[in-house]
């Protein structure tokens, strides 16, 4: 991974302190700002050097007591536009986060908390692309994801990357390509 970041000529930041743990699944950029969940898998002290990495945005740290990571229950749909599950705990830290905030987000509320792990793009000649769970693994919340009319929907399968704790957002990298790569 290192090596094809090198070869788009991006800033590779490396955490030395071994005591910091930082799981990109519990790193949510809205585009305004971060929220880092902390959880088994990342501490305050790797929240601290992603904060120390982008000084030009707020980054706060939201406690993520139940599912594997922050994007197990949330993630972007848009600009904007955060999906979050219906679950007690999911609904708690969406309400922790709006209080930490000040930018204000519209919501939208999926029956199931893993259906929330989408990726959301905004792509040159497409516009608004979310790949989300497919209506086999969770039928009632793809009917909810249908309500994003300016969206192209993809549905993508989630069934084998699950076995090994995967989804969408933890098996990919984003990156913003300019003309000149």
């Amino acid at each position: 991974m290192k090596a094809a970041l090198k070869e788009l000529n991006l800033n590779i930041v490396e955490m030395t302190d071994e005591n910091a743990t930082l799981d990109g699944g519990d790193v949510l950029f809205t585009g305004q700002e971060f929220f880092v969940g902390l959880s088994k898998r990342t501490n305050q002290k790797g929240a601290e050097i992603l904060a120390d990495c982008f000084k030009d945005y707020a980054v706060s740290t939201v406690p993520v007591l139940e599912g594997l990571h922050l994007k197990s229950f949330c993630s972007m749909g848009g600009p904007g536009l955060i999906l979050i599950g219906s679950s007690e705990h999911a609904q708690k830290t969406l309400k922790i986060m709006q209080q930490m905030s000040d930018h204000r987000y519209d919501k939208l509320t999926l029956p199931d908390d893993l259906a929330a792990n989408c990726l959301y793009m905004n792509l040159p000649n497409k516009g608004h692309v979310l790949l989300h769970p497919t209506a086999e693994e969770f039928p009632e919340s793809v009917t909810v994801f249908e309500k994003l009319k300016d969206h192209m929907l993809i549905p993508v399968s989630n069934m084998e990357k699950a076995k090994l704790d995967g989804a969408l957002t933890c098996c990919s990298v984003l990156i913003t390509k300019r003309a000149d790569i």
